[in-house]
């Protein structure tokens, strides 16, 4: 038997019009061709498929049960095609990632190393900086998803994917001055020195949030930053700066001699995740990224 994908289908048009002609219609067809179709599927098939009334065209008993089956067969086959096509666009496609440098090695590297073997023909460009240019270059279109710490109070025209939780601390010098009191306080750090990314980041502004809570100035910044502090450890490990800086940087190399400050108004509780924008469906590899970053033993970790 050799029925033809294309008579399955002006099929299933007349079963759901009830018509060759609006069938045809549909399909962008002559009703001609459409007619021949249906007498070449039910000469293959070798029994009647339709009863031809002045009202139009019924499908018969054994047609009914036929349709069913060959509806379910032909949306399973549709998805097929659909999805080795997304495949293929995926493994020959350009993934525009945007990473915060404080989760690059947590989860960012561990996905793309995964999916360079899935995709060994796909092409990654990454954007690594701080939340707001991501975010800004995200919103623009310049990125495809970012993976950074997500807003408290997210765009309308963004939609966040949470993948673990993470603290940020308020951190000093071993052994700094803050830390010889019984009891630190937020008050204590009026006269602090700080070094902190610019104002239009999220950690900075935590800060300010804090010490305005409290009936405090804005911190004092001596040094302003465009990255984020750990990069800049030994600065903190040799001075007296108090700074910023999230649980895991803090307890690898880079926290090396540096401790938080003891007391609750010096850490915050962050949701680390990937942002997309809103009412955009990502291109495929972008979903097969997602994908791995969900499943990813780096994620399981952190939560």
């Amino acid at each position: 038997m050799a029925v033809r994908l294309d008579d399955i289908d002006y099929f299933l048009a007349v079963a759901e019009h009830g018509q060759v002609r609006r069938a045809a219609s549909a399909l962008g067809l002559s009703q001609p061709a459409l007619s021949k179709g249906l007498q070449r599927l039910e000469k293959e098939l070798g029994f009647p498929l339709f009863e031809r009334g002045p009202r139009g065209m019924t499908l018969t008993p054994i047609a009914e049960q036929f349709r069913q089956r060959t509806q379910t067969l032909r949306t399973s086959l549709g998805d097929a095609i659909k999805e080795a096509a997304d495949l293929h666009l995926g493994a020959m496609g350009l993934l525009r990632v945007g990473v915060s440098p404080l989760y690059a090695q947590q989860l960012f590297v561990p996905a793309c190393l995964q999916l360079h073997r899935q995709r060994p023909a796909a092409r990654l460009r990454v954007n690594i900086n701080l939340n707001d240019v991501l975010i800004a270059a995200l919103r623009l279109g310049d990125l495809d998803l970012t993976i950074n710490a997500i807003p408290r109070v997210l765009p309308d025209d963004l939609e966040a994917v949470p993948l673990m939780s993470d603290d940020l601390c308020m951190v000093v010098r071993e052994g700094h001055p803050l830390l010889s009191r019984r009891r630190v306080r937020l008050q204590d750090l009026l006269d602090a020195q700080w070094m902190l990314p610019g104002p239009g980041v999220a950690g900075r502004r935590g800060v300010e949030a804090r010490l305005a809570e409290a009936g405090l100035p804005p911190p004092r910044v001596a040094i302003e930053v465009s990255n984020t502090a750990g990069q800049l450890s030994r600065l903190l490990a040799n001075s007296d700066l108090v700074s910023i800086m999230n649980e895991a940087t803090l307890a690898g190399a880079a926290g090396k001699g540096l401790t938080p400050l003891p007391f609750g108004e010096a850490r915050f509780t962050r949701s680390i995740g990937v942002l997309l924008r809103r009412n955009h469906a990502p291109p495929p590899l972008a979903k097969r990224f997602l994908e791995i970053l969900r499943k990813s033993p780096a994620r399981e970790r952190g939560v």
